[in-house]
Protein backbone atom coordinates (compact mmCIF):
# COMPACT_ATOMS: atom_id res chain seq x y z
CA UNK A 1 0.00 0.00 0.00
CA UNK A 2 1.16 3.49 -0.75
CA UNK A 3 1.85 5.66 2.28
CA UNK A 4 0.20 9.05 2.88
CA UNK A 5 3.51 10.75 2.14
CA UNK A 6 3.79 8.98 -1.17
CA UNK A 7 0.20 9.96 -1.95
CA UNK A 8 1.02 13.61 -1.38
CA UNK A 9 4.05 13.27 -3.59
CA UNK A 10 1.94 11.76 -6.34
CA UNK A 11 -0.50 14.63 -6.02
CA UNK A 12 2.21 17.20 -6.49
CA UNK A 13 3.49 15.49 -9.60
CA UNK A 14 0.03 14.77 -11.00
CA UNK A 15 0.58 11.04 -10.59
CA UNK A 16 -2.16 10.42 -8.11
CA UNK A 17 -2.17 6.64 -7.83
CA UNK A 18 -3.13 5.17 -4.49
CA UNK A 19 -3.17 1.58 -3.31
CA UNK A 20 -2.07 -1.20 -5.60
CA UNK A 21 -4.51 -3.53 -7.30
CA UNK A 22 -3.86 -7.14 -6.34
CA UNK A 23 -2.50 -8.58 -9.56
CA UNK A 24 0.60 -10.58 -10.18
CA UNK A 25 3.54 -8.12 -10.19
CA UNK A 26 5.28 -9.82 -13.11
CA UNK A 27 2.39 -8.93 -15.38
CA UNK A 28 3.16 -5.27 -14.97
CA UNK A 29 6.93 -5.62 -14.87
CA UNK A 30 7.07 -6.93 -18.39
CA UNK A 31 8.10 -4.40 -21.01
CA UNK A 32 5.49 -4.07 -23.74
CA UNK A 33 6.57 -4.67 -27.29
CA UNK A 34 3.15 -3.78 -28.74
CA UNK A 35 0.30 -1.36 -28.26
CA UNK A 36 -2.75 -1.99 -26.09
CA UNK A 37 -5.63 -3.42 -28.09
CA UNK A 38 -8.29 -0.77 -27.50
CA UNK A 39 -12.02 -0.63 -28.22
CA UNK A 40 -14.47 2.27 -28.08
CA UNK A 41 -18.10 1.61 -27.15
CA UNK A 42 -20.14 4.75 -27.77
CA UNK A 43 -18.72 6.78 -30.64
CA UNK A 44 -20.42 10.10 -30.08
CA UNK A 45 -18.82 13.48 -29.40
CA UNK A 46 -17.42 12.65 -25.97
CA UNK A 47 -16.35 9.15 -26.89
CA UNK A 48 -14.34 10.67 -29.71
CA UNK A 49 -12.67 13.09 -27.29
CA UNK A 50 -11.41 10.15 -25.24
CA UNK A 51 -10.53 8.15 -28.33
CA UNK A 52 -8.40 11.03 -29.56
CA UNK A 53 -6.28 10.91 -26.41
CA UNK A 54 -5.93 7.14 -26.71
CA UNK A 55 -4.58 7.49 -30.23
CA UNK A 56 -2.38 10.46 -29.32
CA UNK A 57 -0.76 8.49 -26.47
CA UNK A 58 1.02 6.30 -29.01
CA UNK A 59 0.35 3.26 -26.80
CA UNK A 60 -3.00 2.12 -28.17
CA UNK A 61 -4.08 0.23 -31.27
CA UNK A 62 -7.76 0.78 -32.02
CA UNK A 63 -9.10 -2.67 -32.88
CA UNK A 64 -12.87 -2.23 -32.53
CA UNK A 65 -15.65 0.33 -32.45
CA UNK A 66 -19.20 -0.21 -31.27
CA UNK A 67 -22.29 1.96 -31.56
CA UNK A 68 -26.01 1.45 -32.16
CA UNK A 69 -25.96 4.39 -34.59
CA UNK A 70 -24.28 3.52 -37.87
CA UNK A 71 -23.75 7.19 -38.70
CA UNK A 72 -21.44 7.76 -35.74
CA UNK A 73 -19.83 4.37 -36.16
CA UNK A 74 -18.91 5.09 -39.77
CA UNK A 75 -17.55 8.60 -39.17
CA UNK A 76 -15.48 7.43 -36.20
CA UNK A 77 -13.94 4.60 -38.20
CA UNK A 78 -12.97 7.08 -40.92
CA UNK A 79 -11.28 9.22 -38.29
CA UNK A 80 -9.35 6.30 -36.82
CA UNK A 81 -8.10 5.17 -40.23
CA UNK A 82 -7.06 8.70 -41.15
CA UNK A 83 -5.33 9.61 -37.88
CA UNK A 84 -3.75 6.32 -36.84
CA UNK A 85 -3.81 3.97 -39.79
CA UNK A 86 -5.58 1.37 -37.65
CA UNK A 87 -8.38 -0.65 -39.23
CA UNK A 88 -10.89 -1.28 -36.45
CA UNK A 89 -13.75 -3.71 -36.86
CA UNK A 90 -17.20 -2.29 -36.22
CA UNK A 91 -20.02 -3.72 -34.13
CA UNK A 92 -23.60 -2.76 -33.25
CA UNK A 93 -23.68 -4.97 -30.10
CA UNK A 94 -21.00 -4.77 -27.42
CA UNK A 95 -21.51 -8.45 -26.54
CA UNK A 96 -20.43 -9.49 -30.02
CA UNK A 97 -17.42 -7.21 -29.76
CA UNK A 98 -16.13 -8.83 -26.56
CA UNK A 99 -16.92 -12.31 -27.85
CA UNK A 100 -14.87 -11.77 -31.03
CA UNK A 101 -12.07 -9.38 -30.04
CA UNK A 102 -9.16 -9.65 -27.63
CA UNK A 103 -9.56 -6.24 -25.99
CA UNK A 104 -7.07 -4.96 -23.43
CA UNK A 105 -8.62 -1.51 -22.87
CA UNK A 106 -12.29 -0.62 -23.35
CA UNK A 107 -13.59 2.95 -23.48
CA UNK A 108 -17.24 3.11 -22.39
CA UNK A 109 -18.79 6.41 -23.49
CA UNK A 110 -22.42 5.45 -24.00
CA UNK A 111 -25.48 7.06 -22.40
CA UNK A 112 -25.45 6.61 -18.61
CA UNK A 113 -27.92 3.73 -18.40
CA UNK A 114 -25.56 1.50 -20.39
CA UNK A 115 -22.37 2.07 -18.33
CA UNK A 116 -22.86 -0.77 -15.80
CA UNK A 117 -23.61 -3.69 -18.11
CA UNK A 118 -20.89 -2.80 -20.62
CA UNK A 119 -18.24 -2.14 -17.97
CA UNK A 120 -18.99 -5.42 -16.21
CA UNK A 121 -18.90 -7.32 -19.51
CA UNK A 122 -15.57 -5.66 -20.37
CA UNK A 123 -13.76 -6.54 -17.14
CA UNK A 124 -15.09 -10.10 -17.26
CA UNK A 125 -13.58 -10.31 -20.75
CA UNK A 126 -10.22 -9.26 -19.30
CA UNK A 127 -10.18 -5.60 -20.36
CA UNK A 128 -9.20 -2.58 -18.32
CA UNK A 129 -11.85 0.12 -18.62
CA UNK A 130 -12.13 3.89 -18.97
CA UNK A 131 -15.81 4.59 -18.27
CA UNK A 132 -17.48 7.95 -18.38
CA UNK A 133 -19.23 9.48 -15.38
CA UNK A 134 -21.64 8.99 -13.78
CA UNK A 135 -20.84 5.33 -13.46
CA UNK A 136 -24.48 4.23 -13.49
CA UNK A 137 -28.15 5.04 -13.14
CA UNK A 138 -28.74 3.43 -9.73
CA UNK A 139 -26.63 2.86 -6.63
CA UNK A 140 -26.68 -0.94 -6.69
CA UNK A 141 -25.44 -0.90 -10.30
CA UNK A 142 -22.39 1.03 -9.11
CA UNK A 143 -21.64 -1.46 -6.36
CA UNK A 144 -21.90 -4.30 -8.88
CA UNK A 145 -19.37 -2.49 -11.10
CA UNK A 146 -16.93 -2.12 -8.20
CA UNK A 147 -17.31 -5.78 -7.27
CA UNK A 148 -16.78 -6.90 -10.87
CA UNK A 149 -13.66 -4.76 -11.28
CA UNK A 150 -12.15 -6.14 -8.08
CA UNK A 151 -13.05 -9.75 -8.92
CA UNK A 152 -11.38 -9.40 -12.33
CA UNK A 153 -8.37 -7.43 -10.97
CA UNK A 154 -8.83 -4.81 -13.67
CA UNK A 155 -8.07 -1.12 -13.64
CA UNK A 156 -11.28 0.88 -14.03
CA UNK A 157 -10.76 4.61 -14.48
CA UNK A 158 -13.75 6.99 -14.41
CA UNK A 159 -13.83 10.21 -16.43
CA UNK A 160 -13.88 12.61 -13.45
CA UNK A 161 -10.78 14.30 -14.80
CA UNK A 162 -10.89 17.22 -12.38
CA UNK A 163 -9.05 15.04 -9.88
CA UNK A 164 -5.98 15.30 -12.08
CA UNK A 165 -6.37 18.80 -13.57
CA UNK A 166 -3.42 20.96 -12.41
CA UNK A 167 -5.38 23.77 -10.77
CA UNK A 168 -7.73 21.31 -9.03
CA UNK A 169 -4.72 19.44 -7.64
CA UNK A 170 -3.06 22.62 -6.36
CA UNK A 171 -6.42 23.74 -4.92
CA UNK A 172 -6.64 20.41 -3.11
CA UNK A 173 -3.22 21.06 -1.61
CA UNK A 174 -4.15 24.63 -0.64
CA UNK A 175 -7.25 23.56 1.29
CA UNK A 176 -5.64 20.44 2.79
CA UNK A 177 -2.72 22.55 4.06
CA UNK A 178 -5.12 24.55 6.23
CA UNK A 179 -4.68 27.88 4.42
CA UNK A 180 -8.46 28.28 4.16
CA UNK A 181 -8.92 27.22 7.80
CA UNK A 182 -11.51 24.72 8.94
CA UNK A 183 -14.16 24.19 6.27
CA UNK A 184 -17.67 24.28 7.69
CA UNK A 185 -19.76 24.48 4.51
CA UNK A 186 -19.42 23.94 0.77
CA UNK A 187 -21.77 25.21 -1.95
CA UNK A 188 -21.58 23.52 -5.35
CA UNK A 189 -23.52 24.82 -8.33
CA UNK A 190 -24.16 24.97 -12.07
CA UNK A 191 -26.30 27.74 -13.55
CA UNK A 192 -27.23 27.91 -17.23
CA UNK A 193 -29.75 29.67 -19.37
CA UNK A 194 -32.97 28.20 -20.70
CA UNK A 195 -36.69 28.71 -20.55
CA UNK A 196 -40.06 27.09 -21.21
CA UNK A 197 -39.67 23.80 -23.06
CA UNK A 198 -41.40 23.05 -26.34
CA UNK A 199 -42.57 19.46 -26.90
CA UNK A 200 -40.83 17.58 -29.70
CA UNK A 201 -42.64 15.30 -32.10
CA UNK A 202 -42.22 11.53 -31.78
CA UNK A 203 -40.81 9.94 -34.92
CA UNK A 204 -39.57 6.66 -36.27
CA UNK A 205 -35.88 6.32 -35.55
CA UNK A 206 -33.55 6.71 -38.55
CA UNK A 207 -32.76 3.45 -40.30
CA UNK A 208 -29.12 3.76 -39.24
CA UNK A 209 -30.11 3.74 -35.54
CA UNK A 210 -31.13 0.63 -33.59
CA UNK A 211 -33.44 2.46 -31.20
CA UNK A 212 -34.55 -0.61 -29.26
CA UNK A 213 -30.90 -1.41 -28.51
CA UNK A 214 -30.25 2.24 -27.61
CA UNK A 215 -32.95 1.96 -24.91
CA UNK A 216 -31.57 -1.43 -23.88
CA UNK A 217 -32.29 -2.29 -20.24
CA UNK A 218 -34.04 1.02 -19.58
CA UNK A 219 -37.74 1.64 -20.25
CA UNK A 220 -38.62 2.03 -23.90
CA UNK A 221 -39.48 5.59 -24.93
CA UNK A 222 -40.41 6.98 -28.32
CA UNK A 223 -37.59 8.41 -30.39
CA UNK A 224 -37.78 12.15 -31.00
CA UNK A 225 -35.97 14.96 -32.77
CA UNK A 226 -35.90 18.68 -32.15
CA UNK A 227 -37.26 21.16 -34.65
CA UNK A 228 -35.26 24.21 -35.78
CA UNK A 229 -36.07 27.31 -33.77
CA UNK A 230 -37.74 25.46 -30.87
CA UNK A 231 -36.64 24.85 -27.29
CA UNK A 232 -37.25 21.12 -27.57
CA UNK A 233 -34.53 18.71 -26.48
CA UNK A 234 -34.24 15.40 -28.33
CA UNK A 235 -33.05 12.28 -26.52
CA UNK A 236 -30.36 11.32 -29.03
CA UNK A 237 -27.55 12.18 -29.35
CA UNK A 238 -26.93 14.72 -26.57
CA UNK A 239 -30.22 15.25 -24.76
CA UNK A 240 -30.56 11.96 -22.89
CA UNK A 241 -29.35 13.32 -19.54
CA UNK A 242 -32.58 15.26 -19.13
CA UNK A 243 -34.71 12.11 -19.51
CA UNK A 244 -34.87 10.33 -16.15
CA UNK A 245 -35.26 6.86 -17.66
CA UNK A 246 -31.72 7.15 -19.02
CA UNK A 247 -29.90 9.51 -16.67
CA UNK A 248 -30.40 11.73 -13.61
CA UNK A 249 -30.65 15.27 -14.90
CA UNK A 250 -28.17 18.05 -14.21
CA UNK A 251 -27.38 16.68 -10.75
CA UNK A 252 -26.46 13.32 -12.29
CA UNK A 253 -24.37 15.03 -14.97
CA UNK A 254 -22.55 18.10 -13.65
CA UNK A 255 -23.19 17.27 -10.01
CA UNK A 256 -20.88 14.26 -10.08
CA UNK A 257 -17.89 16.46 -10.96
CA UNK A 258 -18.40 19.03 -8.23
CA UNK A 259 -19.65 16.75 -5.48
CA UNK A 260 -16.63 14.58 -6.24
CA UNK A 261 -14.40 17.58 -5.61
CA UNK A 262 -15.98 17.99 -2.18
CA UNK A 263 -15.45 14.46 -0.90
CA UNK A 264 -12.01 14.22 -2.54
CA UNK A 265 -10.73 17.39 -0.89
CA UNK A 266 -12.45 17.03 2.48
CA UNK A 267 -11.95 13.25 2.65
CA UNK A 268 -15.42 12.19 3.79
CA UNK A 269 -17.06 9.55 1.61
CA UNK A 270 -20.56 9.35 3.04
CA UNK A 271 -23.22 11.90 4.01
CA UNK A 272 -25.38 11.11 7.01
CA UNK A 273 -28.52 12.77 5.69
CA UNK A 274 -29.67 14.02 2.29
CA UNK A 275 -32.62 16.13 1.24
CA UNK A 276 -33.43 17.48 -2.20
CA UNK A 277 -36.22 19.48 -3.75
CA UNK A 278 -36.82 21.20 -7.06
CA UNK A 279 -39.12 21.14 -10.03
CA UNK A 280 -40.00 22.34 -13.52
CA UNK A 281 -41.65 25.66 -12.82
CA UNK A 282 -40.01 27.24 -15.86
CA UNK A 283 -39.58 24.29 -18.26
CA UNK A 284 -43.18 23.28 -17.67
CA UNK A 285 -44.95 20.07 -16.75
CA UNK A 286 -43.45 16.97 -18.42
CA UNK A 287 -45.34 15.73 -21.47
CA UNK A 288 -45.19 12.22 -22.86
CA UNK A 289 -47.77 10.64 -25.14
CA UNK A 290 -47.93 8.87 -28.49
CA UNK A 291 -47.53 12.13 -30.41
CA UNK A 292 -44.98 14.26 -28.55
CA UNK A 293 -42.79 14.57 -25.50
CA UNK A 294 -40.62 16.81 -23.36
CA UNK A 295 -37.83 16.02 -20.96
CA UNK A 296 -38.76 15.24 -17.36
CA UNK A 297 -35.69 16.23 -15.33
CA UNK A 298 -36.02 19.20 -12.96
CA UNK A 299 -35.09 22.59 -14.42
CA UNK A 300 -33.87 23.62 -10.97
CA UNK A 301 -32.86 21.62 -7.94
CA UNK A 302 -31.35 22.11 -4.49
CA UNK A 303 -29.83 19.29 -2.45
CA UNK A 304 -28.40 19.38 1.08
CA UNK A 305 -25.85 16.85 2.30
CA UNK A 306 -25.05 16.58 5.98
CA UNK A 307 -21.59 15.11 6.58
CA UNK A 308 -19.85 14.42 9.88
CA UNK A 309 -17.78 17.62 9.90
CA UNK A 310 -19.41 19.92 7.33
CA UNK A 311 -22.53 20.61 5.31
CA UNK A 312 -22.58 20.63 1.50
CA UNK A 313 -25.22 21.92 -0.88
CA UNK A 314 -25.88 21.50 -4.57
CA UNK A 315 -27.94 23.84 -6.69
CA UNK A 316 -28.62 24.14 -10.37
CA UNK A 317 -30.99 26.00 -12.62
CA UNK A 318 -31.54 25.86 -16.36
CA UNK A 319 -32.92 29.40 -16.64
CA UNK A 320 -31.89 32.94 -15.69
CA UNK A 321 -28.37 32.36 -16.94
CA UNK A 322 -26.56 35.71 -16.64
CA UNK A 323 -23.69 37.44 -14.88
CA UNK A 324 -25.73 38.83 -12.01
CA UNK A 325 -23.72 36.78 -9.52
CA UNK A 326 -20.41 38.04 -10.95
CA UNK A 327 -18.42 34.92 -11.44
CA UNK A 328 -18.12 31.61 -13.18
CA UNK A 329 -21.42 29.75 -13.37
CA UNK A 330 -19.97 26.41 -12.21
CA UNK A 331 -17.85 25.24 -9.30
CA UNK A 332 -17.66 24.96 -5.52
CA UNK A 333 -17.28 27.53 -2.78
CA UNK A 334 -15.48 26.18 0.29
CA UNK A 335 -16.27 28.39 3.28
CA UNK A 336 -13.53 28.24 5.91
CA UNK A 337 -12.50 30.08 9.06
CA UNK A 338 -9.71 31.88 7.16
CA UNK A 339 -11.66 32.79 4.04
CA UNK A 340 -13.62 31.57 1.04
CA UNK A 341 -12.10 29.32 -1.61
CA UNK A 342 -13.72 29.08 -5.06
CA UNK A 343 -12.81 26.00 -7.08
CA UNK A 344 -13.81 26.76 -10.65
CA UNK A 345 -13.29 25.40 -14.13
CA UNK A 346 -12.19 27.85 -16.81
CA UNK A 347 -11.52 30.46 -14.11
CA UNK A 348 -9.12 28.25 -12.14
CA UNK A 349 -9.34 28.81 -8.40
CA UNK A 350 -9.39 31.87 -6.17
CA UNK A 351 -9.02 32.32 -2.41
CA UNK A 352 -10.63 35.35 -0.75
CA UNK A 353 -9.11 35.79 2.73
CA UNK A 354 -11.27 36.87 5.67
CA UNK A 355 -8.58 39.42 6.61
CA UNK A 356 -9.03 42.26 4.13
CA UNK A 357 -5.35 43.18 4.51
CA UNK A 358 -4.27 39.84 3.04
CA UNK A 359 -4.01 39.48 -0.74
CA UNK A 360 -6.44 37.48 -2.84
CA UNK A 361 -4.74 34.32 -4.14
CA UNK A 362 -5.51 33.03 -7.64
CA UNK A 363 -4.32 30.21 -9.86
CA UNK A 364 -5.27 30.04 -13.52
CA UNK A 365 -6.29 26.75 -15.12
CA UNK A 366 -4.18 24.65 -17.47
CA UNK A 367 -6.75 22.98 -19.69
CA UNK A 368 -6.30 21.15 -22.96
CA UNK A 369 -7.84 22.03 -26.31
CA UNK A 370 -10.31 21.51 -27.81
CA UNK A 371 -12.59 20.59 -24.90
CA UNK A 372 -11.06 22.59 -22.00
CA UNK A 373 -10.60 19.41 -19.97
CA UNK A 374 -7.68 17.22 -18.88
CA UNK A 375 -8.58 13.89 -20.43
CA UNK A 376 -4.99 13.51 -21.67
CA UNK A 377 -3.60 13.39 -18.14
CA UNK A 378 -6.32 11.04 -16.94
CA UNK A 379 -5.70 8.67 -19.82
CA UNK A 380 -1.97 8.63 -19.09
CA UNK A 381 -2.68 7.92 -15.43
CA UNK A 382 -4.71 4.90 -16.50
CA UNK A 383 -1.93 3.58 -18.72
CA UNK A 384 0.59 4.07 -15.89
CA UNK A 385 -1.66 2.16 -13.48
CA UNK A 386 -2.14 -0.72 -15.91
CA UNK A 387 1.66 -1.04 -15.96
CA UNK A 388 2.25 -0.54 -12.22
CA UNK A 389 -0.79 -2.21 -10.68
CA UNK A 390 -1.68 0.93 -8.74
CA UNK A 391 -5.22 2.15 -8.40
CA UNK A 392 -5.96 5.05 -10.77
CA UNK A 393 -6.69 8.54 -9.51
CA UNK A 394 -10.38 8.15 -10.43
CA UNK A 395 -10.73 4.54 -9.37
CA UNK A 396 -14.18 3.02 -9.79
CA UNK A 397 -14.79 2.68 -6.04
CA UNK A 398 -13.85 6.29 -5.32
CA UNK A 399 -16.17 7.60 -8.01
CA UNK A 400 -18.88 5.15 -6.94
CA UNK A 401 -19.09 7.23 -3.75
CA UNK A 402 -19.19 10.48 -5.76
CA UNK A 403 -21.86 9.15 -8.08
CA UNK A 404 -23.86 8.04 -5.05
CA UNK A 405 -24.08 11.65 -3.86
CA UNK A 406 -25.82 12.61 -7.08
CA UNK A 407 -28.02 9.52 -7.04
CA UNK A 408 -29.01 10.05 -3.40
CA UNK A 409 -29.98 13.61 -4.21
CA UNK A 410 -32.15 12.40 -7.09
CA UNK A 411 -33.55 9.61 -4.92
CA UNK A 412 -34.64 12.12 -2.29
CA UNK A 413 -36.13 14.34 -5.01
CA UNK A 414 -38.13 11.45 -6.49
CA UNK A 415 -39.10 10.12 -3.04
CA UNK A 416 -40.16 13.53 -1.77
CA UNK A 417 -38.49 12.98 1.61
CA UNK A 418 -35.17 13.38 3.34
CA UNK A 419 -33.18 10.18 3.79
CA UNK A 420 -30.66 8.86 6.30
CA UNK A 421 -27.77 7.06 4.64
CA UNK A 422 -25.62 4.23 5.96
CA UNK A 423 -22.64 4.59 3.66
CA UNK A 424 -20.92 1.42 4.86
CA UNK A 425 -23.92 -0.82 4.18
CA UNK A 426 -25.17 1.37 1.29
CA UNK A 427 -28.70 1.30 2.63
CA UNK A 428 -31.21 3.95 3.60
CA UNK A 429 -32.04 3.75 7.30
CA UNK A 430 -35.64 3.09 8.30
CA UNK A 431 -37.30 3.59 4.90
CA UNK A 432 -38.08 0.47 2.92
CA UNK A 433 -39.77 2.42 0.13
CA UNK A 434 -36.68 4.54 -0.39
CA UNK A 435 -34.46 1.43 -0.44
CA UNK A 436 -36.46 0.13 -3.40
CA UNK A 437 -35.11 3.10 -5.38
CA UNK A 438 -31.51 1.88 -4.98
CA UNK A 439 -32.15 -0.31 -8.02
CA UNK A 440 -34.74 -0.71 -10.76
CA UNK A 441 -36.13 -3.49 -12.88
CA UNK A 442 -34.55 -3.95 -16.29
CA UNK A 443 -36.61 -4.20 -19.44
CA UNK A 444 -37.26 -7.45 -21.26
CA UNK A 445 -34.53 -10.08 -21.09
CA UNK A 446 -31.84 -7.74 -19.75
CA UNK A 447 -30.57 -8.87 -16.35
CA UNK A 448 -29.83 -6.38 -13.58
CA UNK A 449 -26.23 -6.93 -12.41
CA UNK A 450 -25.77 -8.81 -9.15
CA UNK A 451 -24.39 -6.88 -6.23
Amino acid sequence: MATENSRRSFLKTLSLSGAAISVAPHIFAQARDRKYRTALIGSGWWGNNILGEAMASGECKIVALCDVDERYLSSTKERVVKESGDQPKTYRDYRELFANEDVEIAIVATPDHWHPLITIEAVKAGAHVYVEKPIGHTIEEGRAMVNAARAANRVVQVGTHRRISPHNVSGYEFIRSGKAGKIGMVRSFVHYGGGPETPVVNKEAPKELDWDMWCGPAPYRHYCESLPGTRGRPIHPKGFRNYLDYANGTLGDWGVHWLDQIIWILEEKFPKRVYSTGGREIAGKPIYNDKEQTTDAPDHQVATYEFESFTATWEHRRFSGNNAEKGENVGCYFYGTKGTFHMGWRDGWTFYPSNSNDPVVHESPRLNAPDSQNIKELWQDMLDCIKSGNKPVCDIEEIHHSTNLSLLGMLSYKHGKSIEWDGQKERIIGDNQANKLLRRDYRGDWKYPRV
